[in-house]
């Protein structure tokens, strides 16, 4: 992977996990997809490897990953679901041609129709955030309290009170702040 890019930000849930291609959206955003090699790394290090990917396709990517962000953030917050990023979404997951195979070691693996069909991922990742909105999962979709991330994420610790994105980051962050604000006179 190419140094000059920040780290992916990689959790359990694939279609969370995407939208965390762009963080600190309310601060100051961060691309980690900014150029198609990017979007390469990250698919395969998704399970979802393809060879190559070309500038419509990684602006397809985008427009799914903030299709996903709008409707995941509609429906942690309990309002009505953006009906042209359900559009997407919807023709993103009926574009892909992946299929699930089962590998010898009883885990689950997706076979796209050829190497380079960037499409085929995206429908993959379309299906993901269409399980996650539909109940499918045993979970809750929640919205990072860190107020520069509101990052929507996939919480399925046991109490379902998660209250950050990620405690490594947004979490860690917010409680150094708490502890410097308590510290000053």
């Amino acid at each position: 992977m190419d140094d000059r890019f920040p780290d992916f930000r990689l959790g359990k849930v694939l279609a969370t996990s995407f939208t965390a291609t762009l963080t600190e959206r309310r601060g100051d955003a961060v691309e980690r997809i900014p150029v198609p090699r990017r979007l390469v790394d990250w698919l395969a290090v998704s399970g979802l490897g393809v060879e190559s990917c070309t500038t419509a396709q990684l602006e397809l990517a985008r427009e799914l990953r903030e299709s996903i962000h709008a409707v995941l953030t509609a429906a942690a917050s309990q309002k009505d679901l953006p009906a042209s990023a359900v559009q997407v979404i919807n023709d993103c997951s009926a574009q892909g041609r992946a299929a699930a195979i089962l590998t010898p070691e009883g885990n689950r693996q997706w076979r796209l129709s050829s190497a380079s069909c960037v499409e085929d991922a995206l429908g993959v990742i379309a299906a993901d955030a269409i399980s996650i909105v539909a109940g499918e999962r045993d979970g809750k979709l929640a919205l990072c309290a860190s107020p520069t991330c509101r990052a929507a994420f996939f919480d399925t610790s046991q109490s379902r009170s998660r209250k950050w994105c990620e405690m490594n980051t947004c979490g860690n962050r917010q409680k150094k702040a708490r502890f410097l604000a308590n510290k000053r006179p």
